[in-house]
C-alpha cells in the first residue's frame, strides 16, 4: 500500500472529524441554548464535552503529525508560504480551541448544577456562551482557510 496515500487519507478523515465535530457541537449548542431548557442544555453540553475529548482531541494531534509527515515525503519545503500560513492558522484555531474546551467543561458543570438544584442557568453561563461563540467565529474560518490552502497550495497566495 502507498504510505503517502494512506497518510493523506488519515489526514483528510481527521480534518473532517476535527471540523465536523466542531460544527456539529456549535450547531447543537446554539439551538439548544435558544430553548433555555436547563435539562436539555445539560445533556447537550455534557455530550459536547465528551465529543471534544473522544473525537476532536485525537484529530488535533493527528493533523500536524500526518501533515508534517506528508510534507517530508512530498518534497515541499516546510517553509513554503502556504504551509507557513497553514501552521499559523492552525495555531490560531488551537489558541481559540483550548479556552473553548475549558468553557464547555465549565458550562456543562454549571448546567448540571442548575438542573440538579432546579435553578435557571446563572448569568455567568451566558457570559461563557458568548465567549464560546466568539472564539468559534475565529477558529472555524481559520480552519476553512486551511482547507483552501491545502487544496490550492501556492496558487492561492501567488495571485
Amino acid at each position: 500500500m502507498n504510505e503517502f496515500l494512506l497518510l493523506k487519507y488519515v489526514h483528510i478523515i481527521s480534518s473532517v472529524v476535527l471540523v465536523g465535530v466542531g460544527f456539529g457541537s456549535a450547531f447543537y449548542l446554539y439551538f439548544i441554548h435558544r430553548t433555555r431548557s436547563v435539562a436539555a442544555i445539560t445533556e447537550v453540553s455534557r455530550l459536547v464535552v465528551r465529543a471534544d475529548f473522544w473525537f476532536t482531541t485525537p484529530a488535533v494531534i493527528i493533523q500536524p503529525v500526518t501533515g508534517f509527515w506528508m510534507v517530508s515525503m512530498s518534497g515541499y519545503a516546510y517553509t513554503e508560504n502556504w504551509l507557513m500560513m497553514s501552521y499559523a492558522l492552525f495555531v490560531l484555531a488551537g489558541i481559540c480551541w483550548l479556552p473553548v474546551v475549558w468553557l464547555q467543561m465549565r458550562m456543562a458543570s454549571m448546567a448540571c448544577g442548575a438542573a440538579q438544584n432546579g435553578h435557571d442557568l446563572p448569568e455567568k453561563y451566558w457570559c461563557y456562551t458568548w465567549w464560546w461563540a466568539a472564539l468559534g467565529m475565529i477558529a472555524f474560518p481559520a480552519m476553512l482557510v486551511i482547507f483552501a490552502l491545502m487544496v490550492f497550495k501556492a496558487e492561492l497566495l501567488s495571485g
